[in-house]
């Protein structure tokens, strides 16, 4: 069994867990700080349930409601609670998959009392954080997560065998994660409506109309083990994050800027855990591309974030010099070892002095206390600078 957590409306509710005037108001955040002119990055339920949601134009957003609340986007803020509840949920000592920025998952194969555990994580975030998140439980990640959507905000949903079959009815399978607008036309000119439809399509059924991602879609339905990417024991297979934007975009700046805010994420739960690694995958979404997947072998094994994203820049390239829009990134290391031996050289010693600085320092003072200036056009949009150093 998988429990997944997913924070509601995290970005916004931190805003207002922050400054208790937004408390219960329709609130937007803003991708850039002028407000006419932006993009909804987050919206509070109370904005959603006037039918204001994440890449909306603000501008429309204001037309539906004149009096709505407005907050820049502030990746700092977000950034650090996400890492703050890790710490929280580490203590209970089950297996543990950082999913994205605001979600989690456990799991919990051995725990007697899932909707105990449940109620427990969820009253520790809001004792602790002011905000709330809403629990999904299954036998595995993709129903979990779908899940955790079924009673939200500040819910929890358990799917068993008993109640398998008639909660899939009753969700479309839109709603499933990964399936997006073509391939939900695709299935509607199939006959497949709900979940359900979707779950009880064979294997081959869905290869041959939805290719690869089809049988990948099958597999991650039925499956009843633990978290696909760890092994069994402490070690893992690989280390990685991803993030949606809410909007498609083609921005290089911005984009740019969340791959080495991915890299960096990713290099250092490498160094926290004294790996490095050889390969490195980048994963790309969006209306223009689909799904772009690829991977590259590193003949030097690193923990660098620099070095991560210049990797991954590197496959990015792939795709040709006209940047395609998009609303999916991940950047994911694999062939881990423990470093083999020392730096061999002043520079590369240098290099490793000031990554253990910066980690110590962001240890003591919060997450990104320091980081690369690039990381700051995650939060507007612009050009890529000449340079990115650390």
């Amino acid at each position: 069994m998988i429990l997944h957590i997913d924070m509601d409306a995290f970005f916004a509710s931190i805003e207002q867990a922050i400054n208790p005037r937004l408390k219960g108001k329709p609130l937007i955040v803003g991708s850039r700080a002028n407000k006419m002119r932006t993009v909804v990055c987050a919206a509070s339920y109370e904005a959603k349930r006037l039918g204001i949601d994440s890449g909306m134009p603000s501008a429309e957003a204001f037309r539906i409601c004149p009096h709505l609340e407005f907050v820049p986007a502030d990746q700092s803020k977000y950034i650090w609670t996400s890492r703050e509840i890790l710490k929280l949920l580490e203590p209970y000592g089950l297996q543990l998959n950082y999913a994205s920025i605001d979600e989690f998952q456990l799991d919990i194969r051995e725990t007697r009392e899932p909707l105990k555990l449940a109620a427990d994580i969820r009253k520790k975030i809001e004792e602790n954080f002011r905000i709330t998140a809403s629990v999904g439980i299954a036998k595995n990640w993709l129903l979990a997560k779908l899940a955790s959507k079924l009673n939200k905000p500040d819910g929890v949903a358990m799917l068993t065998e008993s109640n398998l079959a008639e909660t899939l009815a009753n969700v479309a399978a839109e709603k499933l994660c990964g399936v997006g607008q073509s391939t939900t036309q695709t299935l509607q000119s199939l006959g497949v409506l709900t979940c359900l439809d979707l779950y009880r399509k064979s294997a081959s059924f869905l290869s041959q109309n939805l290719g690869k991602f089809g049988l990948n879609l099958f597999v991650s339905l039925h499956a009843e083990d633990s978290f696909s990417d760890l092994e069994q024991d402490a070690n893992p297979k690989s280390v990685g994050h991803s993030y949606t934007l809410p909007w498609p975009t083609k921005t290089p700046g911005f984009i740019r800027g969340w791959l080495r805010l991915l890299s960096e994420m990713v290099a250092e739960r490498l160094r926290q855990q004294e790996l490095t690694a050889k390969v490195v995958h980048l994963g790309l979404g969006g209306p223009e591309i689909g799904h772009f997947s690829a991977q590259k072998t590193f003949s030097q094994a690193s923990n660098d974030g620099y070095e991560i994203y210049l990797r991954a820049a590197k496959i990015m390239a792939k795709i040709g010099q006209n940047m395609p829009k998009i609303r999916f990134l991940g950047v994911t290391c694999s062939n881990l070892s423990s470093p083999e031996y020392a730096p061999l050289f002043k520079e590369q010693e240098k290099r490793e002095r000031l990554l253990k600085t910066v980690d110590r320092i962001n240890h003591r003072f919060g997450d990104r206390a320091i980081f690369p200036a690039i990381i700051c056009q995650t939060r507007r949009s612009g050009q890529v600078p000449v340079s990115d150093t650390l």
